[in-house]
């Protein structure tokens, strides 16, 4: 088993496949939340790697150029941004609004959580930047001097709930606006929302788009005051 996985192009064979794969089934069976691409490739590759026993940071290894690709990739989902900058705009007193109040409810749930279970501050560090799209997440997570590893199992974990979840408690709670709609989940979700709705309208992406960059800006300038006020 050990010589399958140390194959320079296992993982990323791995990845892709196992993507391709589900991203095929989702689509054919329309769209069910459970059965996102990026919850299922989660699910089937770490199941993949405990079971061959393959070290994580061999796996990381080999999908370096998938790695190398994230960063390009989050600007592409922001590229929707620009043809809604006028509406942003002209809706830019309920813009801030939304994103105030998603930036505090965002912290404030975090770290009540961290302290509720007795967490550690290397590990509540890790966890502020959960609501951050990946690449600047990572850097955020790397100036509270936090685990990254620990910050990108945090931060997919947070995206795929909210991609997996969001669209159907909107629903639940009838918000029907496809801007609002858009603006929750790229503000909970980042990336992986957002490619989500995406899929479902130009509209909602385009707005979950811009919270994900907006969101990215203000955390970056906040979590490091927040990090010192409640780690010391």
């Amino acid at each position: 088993m050990s010589a399958l996985y140390e194959l320079p192009v296992f993982g990323l064979a791995l990845t892709l496949g196992v993507y391709l794969a589900s991203h095929g089934m989702y689509h054919r069976l329309g769209r069910p939340g459970l059965l996102s691409p990026v919850l299922v490739c989660v699910v089937v590759i770490a199941s993949v790697l405990q079971l061959t026993g393959m070290p994580y940071s061999l796996y990381l290894e080999q999908v370096a150029l998938l790695t190398l690709l994230l960063g390009p990739a989050t600007v592409a989902l922001a590229l929707p941004l620009l043809r809604h900058g006028k509406a942003l705009l002209s809706s830019a007193p309920a813009v801030i609004a939304a994103l105030v109040a998603g930036g505090v409810v965002s912290i404030g749930a975090t770290v009540g959580a961290m302290v509720a279970f007795g967490a550690d501050d290397a590990l509540l560090r890790a966890a502020l930047p959960r609501s951050v799209t990946s690449p600047v997440g990572l850097t955020i997570a790397e100036i509270l001097q936090a685990s990254v590893p620990m910050a990108v199992v945090l931060t997919l974990i947070s995206g795929v709930l909210g991609a997996v979840v969001g669209p159907a408690l909107l629903s639940l709670v009838r918000v029907r606006d496809e801007r609002a709609r858009g603006f929750a989940i790229g503000l909970t979700s980042h990336g992986i929302g957002t490619s989500r709705v995406l899929g479902e309208s130009a509209v909602s992406g385009g707005w979950s788009s811009a919270a994900m960059v907006l969101n990215a800006l203000a955390m970056t300038v906040t979590l490091p005051v927040v990090a010192h006020l409640v780690t010391g």
